[in-house]
């Protein structure tokens, strides 16, 4: 055989090689895209029943802690409320601006002071208030969802009187007592915000109230508002962000997380926690007891913690449901 038919035969069986390696090499990528494609298409499935339960309702979300402060967690928090909305849900976030508030009062020279768990509120740190949270905190907010489509709009409660309250004093050592213009809720009107649902909107309510005494206006507790907000729109859930993972069992003896508890359950342990949980606790109790299906309590140091709370078999933080609720409600 010539030296010109033996290299021919070497180039073809060269080729051959070649080929079958490129064929195994793009068998392997195939089926390494198969491999990482698949967990998606899980999480997708068993969101489905999720999705379907919660299709059309509305979902109140009370936006807080260090999800306001951290980019990272506010990109993320923005994301999932614009899920949610395309999910087919009703979004209504709630936001109140402690840190920002306190930083603000600061740089005015004024001093930051608490009583019985709530911010004392002066004429003139009123105006601080009404403008960080409507001019600074507000408005950030929007700007995050807003890049994700023409879709939120923020508003106060002052706006088409969404919520009325009256001066609040609350009770320390057995006495009423004085903390300026911080309101108690006596009214909420949800027209405005059920307009913009039904637009396919995304309010973005901050905690301020029209009095319903004067031409003043009032600090209101956002977790407080939340919770009003949610039973007056016939919310299927109230969600609540904290830097915390939940309820505690035990704590600071335990850090298990009670996972879910009812109505009466969630009211016996409340003389028990601790000052910054009794808020965000009474609001869910007054939320479940108004016609809210459920409350739930979530870390919301956790990035896209709604999402893995509503459309996942495990849900993460505390859940809390009406007495009368038997099954399983996720």
């Amino acid at each position: 055989m010539s030296d010109s038919t033996n290299e021919s035969t070497a180039d073809s069986t060269n080729d051959s090689a070649r080929e079958s390696t490129n064929d195994a090499a793009k068998e392997s990528t195939n089926s390494a895209r198969k491999h990482t494609a698949l967990p998606k298409a899980q999480t997708l499935i068993e969101a489905l029943p999720w999705l379907t339960r919660h299709h059309g309702k509305t979902v109140v979300i009370k936006f807080g802690g260090n999800a306001m402060i951290d980019d990272e967690l506010k990109a993320a928090f923005a994301q999932d409320v614009v899920f949610l909305r395309h999910a087919g849900l009703k979004p209504v976030v709630v936001h109140g601006g402690g840190p920002q508030i306190s930083a603000a009062l600061d740089q005015a020279g004024l001093v930051s002071e608490f009583k019985a768990g709530l911010r004392v509120t002066t004429p003139e740190a009123m105006d601080v208030v009404r403008m960080v949270l409507a001019g600074q905190v507000q408005r950030e907010l929007v700007g995050l969802l807003n890049q994700h489509g023409p879709l939120a709009v923020g508003l106060t409660g002052e706006d088409a009187h969404t919520i009325t309250a009256t001066k609040h004093r609350p009770l320390i050592e057995g006495e009423r007592i004085d903390i300026g213009r911080v309101g108690e809720i006596t009214a909420i009107d949800t027209g405005a915000l059920q307009a913009l649902l039904d637009d396919g909107r995304i309010p973005v309510v901050s905690s301020i109230a029209r009095s319903q005494d004067d031409a003043h206006v009032y600090n209101v507790n956002a977790d407080t508002a939340a919770a009003a907000l949610a039973a007056a729109l016939g919310a299927e859930t109230l969600m609540v962000l904290t830097d915390v993972e939940g309820l505690y069992e035990d704590w600071p003896h335990s850090d298990e997380v009670i996972s879910r508890l009812t109505a009466t359950q969630l009211e016996k342990l409340l003389p028990e926690l601790s000052s910054g949980m009794v808020p965000k606790m009474e609001g869910c109790l007054h939320a479940v007891r108004n016609g809210v299906t459920t409350a739930r309590v979530i870390d919301g140091r956790v990035q896209h913690s709604i999402l893995l709370e509503i459309f996942t078999d495990e849900g993460i933080g505390t859940m809390v449901v009406p007495d009368a609720s038997t099954g399983e409600t996720s």
